[in-house]
C-alpha cells in the first residue's frame, strides 16, 4: 500500500532550517557519498509531492523558473496567491490535510506520497494520523536553534526503526514506520 512520507535532512540537534530558512548548514553537505543514490531510490517510488507554502517559496526563491519535481503531480498547501513554474504540474491548496488524502493518492497512482520539507506540514499529517514513514538523514552539524523536524503538541507512540545506514561525511540515514494503535 502506497505510505506517506516525510524524507527530510536534519542537524543533529533536530532542526530542519535556521529560523531565518538558511540550508547553508545542508547544502554544504551536497554530493556526499550515497547522498544521491538514496535521494533516486526514494523518488522512483514517488507518485505525488505535497509541500507547503514557505518550502515553495523557498525553492522559488532559489530556483526560480525551474521546477525540480517535474512529471510529478505536485499540491502545495499555501495561504498566498502563487503562480506555477511552466510545465510544472502544481495545485495550491488551502485546508486541512485530511480532506486531500484521497486526491493525493489518486494523483500518487499507486506509489508513495513525499511530504517534502516544512515540518509544520508533516506535523499535520503526523497529528492526522495520516504519516507512515520518516527516512531521515542525520546531518553532523548543530544549529542550536531554528525549524523543528516535527513540531508536534506531544509525543509520539514509539516509532519503529526499520532501517538505518551510513552514508558519507558522517550522515546517518534513519527511517522510522508510525505504529498504528487499534484502540
Amino acid at each position: 500500500m502506497p505510505r506517506f512520507q516525510y524524507f527530510v535532512a536534519a542537524s543533529l540537534d533536530g532542526f530542519i532550517a535556521t529560523s531565518t530558512d538558511d540550508l547553508g548548514w545542508l547544502l554544504q553537505f551536497d554530493g556526499f557519498e550515497g547522498g544521491s543514490e538514496s535521494y533516486d531510490a526514494f523518488m522512483a517510488e514517488v507518485g505525488c509531492i505535497v509541500m507547503g507554502g514557505e518550502t515553495y517559496a523557498w525553492l522559488m526563491a532559489h530556483e526560480p523558473d525551474k521546477w525540480p519535481y517535474s512529471g510529478t503531480p505536485s499540491y502545495v498547501f499555501t495561504r498566498h496567491e502563487y503562480s506555477a513554474p511552466a510545465g510544472a504540474d502544481i495545485t495550491f491548496v488551502r485546508g486541512d490535510v485530511g480532506e486531500f488524502v484521497e486526491d493525493f493518492r489518486r494523483a500518487a497512482a499507486g506509489r508513495n506520497v513525499w511530504v517534502v520539507g516544512g515540518g509544520n506540514l508533516a506535523a499535520q499529517f503526523a497529528d492526522a494520523g495520516l504519516l507512515d514513514e520518516i527516512i531521515l538523514s542525520v546531518i553532523p552539524v548543530v544549529l542550536g536553534e531554528g525549524k523543528r523536524l516535527l513540531p508536534l503538541a506531544g509525543p509520539t507512540p514509539p516509532l519503529e526503526l526499520t532501517a538505518s545506514r551510513t552514508l558519507g561525511r558522517g550522515v546517518v540515514e534513519l527511517r522510522y514506520l508510525f505504529s498504528r494503535n487499534s484502540t
